[in-house]
């Protein structure tokens, strides 16, 4: 693709996403919703961060103010999480502040690359540099050392995503935060080759584990060990808040502040597993989880009727309809919608969004009954000698991973069908949004164990490598591919990338990934994947049924 002179070779470039035009990549418009200006300036955002990253490796000096700021800066550039150019602007001119700041440290002749050296003078150099070729992700003109730097970009994107919930809840991890900074710099060295790169992106996984782990860590020691919970999916008479995406310092903190107020709230989406953790069961006024997948909000927010906190992601550019009623916070924005700022203790006032709600109706029943979930690895790790008796026993035959993200192409029906189509011995686990492909369907239990156990939010795939591990033991099994389970893996967005390179690292092979392969691999990439790892891609439901199930190649 020829590029001329300074000019980006599309309007812009990203095949982040499972969902991205043609699986090639977007170049007009995001089909996430983003404008083009709102990429590129993503974009640049990355290459400052990276720039930053450089000097920190260079001067081998940080804080925890850098930290902070790259892991927001990565997770602000995750799919569906910031639509808003000028909160992107501003944090583009946030970290050459730190980068600048961080230079006086260095040698004066020390020769450095552009994103170490960039400083605009106002607003329009950002946004020429934004639109320029050497931001966009098809600088780097060799495909396999661009689907590497890729791939290893987002499951630091992911890990970001993580260690900024942690960070949240006042956990931190220095071996992490020096492991983003080294991979995003190495990024940017061409004197690596391949192979080395191929072993940063198993790095990557390691640390996508430990991150997970310290996320894990965080969650339960401040809100308990999530319990088996039954959760209502009617409504209630009042008025009510509807919260979505995964933080649950602010789950914990509408609830403390709506407390007695006569406004109940509801979860939506990934916040879901916020009920199967103890701390949050004494609200009274905590009702149930309302709608599904995140993909779903443009009819499922019209009808809520109050307000909708976005904690995270995941926004579709809203309908007028609830467009006033929509709040974000943290890392999240969108144009026009109103931001909830935390201050310098993360305490935030929710007070506008609860008196708002007193004067909306309450929401419209979309179904009623209940679901249940909570089998996180501690929950499971409880019942082991119930599973492991009823796999001894013959009753389960089989456990099978239907973990990831959910997403609005029809390919998707794939994981309700297949859902549907597996023995009557088989046990799906489960989290993060994949879940809604299947949770709500009536697929009985084994021996008193539900065939669908849900662990929690996509971090919580962790608790998912936790139990085979552990299973590993019990069985006493050399290899944890030798276990009775299959992975049959749906992803979206670039926290999927991360649990994905996570697995890879644990040891896991023949994972089974789809709707499609990431665009963002090459062939050769691919085959790299495939070789080493049994890497493949979903087929026809008969099809992957006999080979997930039955062992049929």
């Amino acid at each position: 693709m020829e590029c001329n002179q300074n000019t980006r070779p599309t309007k812009m470039f990203c095949y982040q996403c499972q969902e991205t035009a043609k699986n090639t990549g977007c170049t007009i418009v995001g089909v996430c919703g983003k404008k083009d200006n709102v990429a590129n300036l993503q974009d640049l955002l990355i290459y400052v961060i990276k720039g930053l990253a450089y000097i920190c490796e260079k001067t081998g000096k940080s804080n925890g103010e850098i930290d902070r700021y790259i892991v927001d800066g990565l997770f602000t550039t995750i799919t569906n999480v910031n639509f808003d150019d000028n909160d992107i602007m501003e944090r583009i001119k946030r970290g050459i502040e730190l980068r600048e700041n961080l230079k006086k440290e260095l040698s004066q002749d020390m020769e450095l690359p552009d994103p170490a050296t960039w400083v605009p003078e106002n607003d329009e150099d950002i946004i020429a540099k934004a639109n320029s070729k050497e931001v966009s992700i098809l600088s780097t003109e060799n495909e396999d050392i661009r689907s590497l730097r890729e791939l290893i970009t987002y499951g630091v994107k992911g890990i970001g995503a993580y260690m900024h919930h942690a960070m949240v809840l006042g956990y931190s991890d220095e071996k992490v935060h020096k492991f983003i900074k080294k991979a995003l710099a190495s990024t940017m060295d061409d004197s690596l080759s391949a192979d080395e790169l191929t072993a940063l992106v198993l790095e990557t996984g390691k640390n996508a584990v430990d991150t997970m782990a310290l996320l894990d860590r965080a969650h339960t020691e401040i809100y308990g060990h999530p319990e088996i919970t039954e959760v209502n999916i009617g409504v209630g008479n009042n008025p009510g808040i509807l919260i979505s995406g995964h933080d649950l310092k602010d789950i914990e903190q509408l609830l403390e502040q709506s407390r007695d107020t006569g406004v109940d709230v509801y979860t939506h989406s990934e916040m879901l597993p916020a009920h199967y953790y103890p701390a949050f069961k004494k609200y009274p006024h905590f009702i149930g989880n309302y709608g599904g997948s995140w993909y779903k909000q443009r009819e499922e927010f019209e009808a809520f009727n109050g307000p909708i906190v976005m904690t995270t992601n995941c926004i579709v550019p809203p309908k007028d309809s609830y467009k006033d009623r929509l709040y974000t916070t943290g890392c999240a924005a969108y144009p026009g919608l109103k931001r909830i700022p935390e201050d310098e203790n993360g305490n935030k006032d929710f007070s506008e969004v609860i008196e708002h709600a007193k004067k909306c109706a309450p929401p419209k029943e979309l179904e009623n009954g209940k679901i249940i979930g909570g089998f996180a690895h501690n929950q499971v790790l409880a019942l082991a000698d119930k599973v492991v008796e009823s796999v001894k026993s013959g009753a389960i035959k089989k456990f099978v991973v239907m973990a990831g993200c959910d997403g609005r192409h029809k390919s998707r029906e794939y994981y309700t069908e297949f859902a549907k189509a597996l023995p009557k011995d088989t046990v799906i686990l489960t989290a993060g949004c994949a879940k809604y492909r299947y949770i709500k369907l009536d697929l009985g239990d084994i021996d008193g164990i539900p065939r669908v156990l849900d662990a929690g939010q996509c971090n919580d795939c962790y608790s998912l490598a936790v139990i085979a591990l552990k299973l590993k033991e019990v069985f006493g099994l050399e290899d944890i591919n030798d276990l009775p389970i299959a992975y049959n893996v749906a992803w979206y967005e670039q926290k999927a990338v991360a649990v994905l390179l996570a697995l890879l690292y644990l040891g896991v092979k023949d994972i089974v990934l789809g709707p499609t392969l990431p665009a963002f691999l090459s062939p050769n990439v691919a085959k790299v994947l495939v070789e080493n790892f049994g890497i493949g891609v979903i087929s026809t439901v008969e099809e992957d049924i006999k080979k997930l199930i039955y062992d049929e190649k």
